[in-house]
C-alpha cells in the first residue's frame, strides 16, 4: 500500500513497479493475490460445512446469518480489490461486475418505468460513482479493500468467534461426558494443531506464489474492451446466468439464495440433526441424489441453449419479460426447487428439504462457474477449448 498510488494515471506504473523495482514485492503481490482466492474458496466451504453439519439450529442461528454475510464481504472484498491494478483484465472485469449491478434495468425497461425509478443505475452508481469505471470506482474501491471492508470483516470475524465460544463450541451430535484423561482441550494441545494447520497452509501459499505469478495485462484501455471480458473466477457462474438474462441471473437469482440460505435456520427447526454430517444416512442419499440431479438438469439447459439456442433463436417475437422468466438459469432454478418440494413431500422433513435444495443450487453454481470459465470465449460463444477461438 505505501508503494500503490489509486489514481487513474499511476495505478498501473505503481503496480509494475512493485512487481519489477521494489525487493519482494512480485512475490509480496502473488501471496495477496493467491490468498485472496483462497479465502474466497475455504469461506464457501466452511459455509457449506457448517450447513451440512446442521450447526445452525437453536442459539446457533445467528451466528449462521452473520457467517452469510461474512462471505459476502470477503466475496466484495476480493472483488474491490480487483481492479486496483488497472489493467485490461482487472478493468473490464469490474465493468462487467457493475453491469450485473444495473441488471435490475431489464426489469425496468420492460416496465418503462427506467427514467423514473432506475434502481439499476443506482445500484451502478453506488458501485463505481459514474456511469463508467474511472476513477472514481477506482477511489471507491481502494478504501473499500484497504479500510471499510477489512475493518468490518474484522469485527464480523471477531464477533463470529465469540459467538461460537458463547453457543458452546462446535456443534456436537450429543455432549458426552468424558473422563479427566479423555478430554481435548482448546490449550495447548487444539491450538497447536490449529497452529500446524496454518503453517501447512502458509508454505503451501509461499510455494505457489514462487512459481505462479498474479495476472498484469497491459494497462486498461476503455476503448479496447477484452473479448471474452469475463469477471473474477467467483462471479463467472452469475455472469453465465447473465448471458441469459440480465436480471433473472444478476439479480433475481442471487438475491433469492440469499434469502434462502439466511431463512434456513428459521425454516428448518429439527435440532435433532444438530452436529451430524448429512444428518443422518438418509441426509446422505439425499445429498448424492441432489448432486445427480442438479448435474442433470443444470447440464441439460446448457446443452439445449448451446446446440439449438433459446426463446429468441426459435420465435420472431418474443415478449422480453418471457425471455426474463424462462431462461436457462430460471428453468434450472425451478428445478431445484421442484425437487426439494418432492423430497419434502416424500421424507416429511424440513430438512431434508433444505439438503436438496441447498445441494443443488450449490452444485448447479458449480456448473455455471465451470463452463464461464473454461467453456466461454470470444462474444462469449461455446468453445470446448480455447484452441478454437476464431483468429481475431
Amino acid at each position: 500500500m505505501m508503494n500503490y498510488t489509486p489514481s487513474v494515471e499511476r495505478a498501473y506504473d505503481s503496480v509494475k513497479d512493485i512487481m519489477f523495482i521494489v525487493p519482494g514485492g512480485r512475490y509480496i503481490r502473488n501471496i495477496h493475490r493467491w490468498a485472496s482466492y483462497g479465502m474466497v474458496l475455504v469461506s464457501l466451504l466452511h459455509m457449506i460445512r457448517t450447513f451440512l453439519t446442521g450447526s445452525y439450529y437453536g442459539a446457533r442461528k445467528l451466528n449462521w446469518i452473520i457467517g452469510v454475510v461474512i462471505f459476502l464481504v470477503i466475496l466484495f472484498m476480493s472483488f474491490s480489490g480487483y481492479l486496483l491494478p488497472w489493467d485490461q483484465l482487472s478493468y473490464w472485469a469490474v465493468t462487467i461486475g457493475s453491469n450485473i449491478a444495473a441488471s435490475a434495468r431489464e426489469l425496468t425497461d420492460i416496465l418503462g418505468i427506467t427514467n423514473t425509478f432506475d434502481i439499476g443505475g443506482f445500484m451502478k452508481n453506488i458501485l463505481i460513482g459514474d456511469d463508467m469505471v474511472g476513477q472514481p470506482a477506482l477511489t471507491r474501491f481502494f478504501m473499500l479493500h484497504v479500510i471499510f471492508l477489512p475493518v468490518t470483516l474484522l469485527v464480523l470475524t471477531g464477533f463470529h468467534l465469540w459467538r461460537i465460544r458463547r453457543d458452546g463450541g462446535l456443534a456436537a451430535v450429543t455432549t458426552i461426558h468424558k473422563q479427566e484423561s479423555e478430554r481435548i482441550y482448546s490449550w495447548p494441545l487444539l491450538l497447536w494443531i490449529e497452529l500446524s494447520i496454518l503453517l501447512m497452509i502458509l508454505v503451501s501459499l509461499l510455494i505457489l506464489a514462487f512459481f505462479l505469478d498474479a495476472p498484469l495485462k497491459e494497462q486498461a484501455n476503455p476503448s479496447f474492451p477484452e473479448n471474452p471480458a469475463k469477471s473474477p473466477w467467483y462471479f463467472l457462474g452469475i455472469q453465465e446466468m447473465v448471458s441469459y438474462s440480465a436480471f433473472a441471473g444478476g439479480l433475481l437469482i442471487p438475491l433469492l439464495f440469499i434469502i434462502f440460505l439466511i431463512s434456513i435456520p428459521y425454516v428448518d427447526r429439527e435440532d435433532i440433526y444438530s452436529g451430524k454430517w448429512f444428518s443422518g444416512i438418509k441426509g446422505r442419499k439425499i445429498f448424492n441424489w441432489s448432486v445427480v440431479f442438479s448435474i442433470i438438469v443444470t447440464v441439460v439447459v446448457i446443452w439445449i441453449e448451446v446446440c439449438f439456442g433459446w426463446l429468441r433463436d426459435w420465435f420472431d417475437h418474443v415478449p422480453a419479460i418471457l425471455v426474463v422468466l424462462v431462461n436457462p438459469a430460471t428453468i434450472a432454478a425451478i428445478g431445484y426447487t421442484i425437487w426439494s418440494v418432492i423430497l419434502f413431500k416424500r421424507s416429511g422433513s424440513k430438512r431434508m428439504a433444505a439438503i436438496g435444495l441447498f445441494t443443488c443450487a450449490i452444485t448447479g453454481l458449480v456448473i455455471f462457474t465451470v463452463v464461464g470459465i473454461w467453456f466461454r470465449g470470444p462474444n462469449w460463444e461455446f468453445f470446448w477449448s480455447s484452441s478454437q477461438w476464431p483468429v481475431l
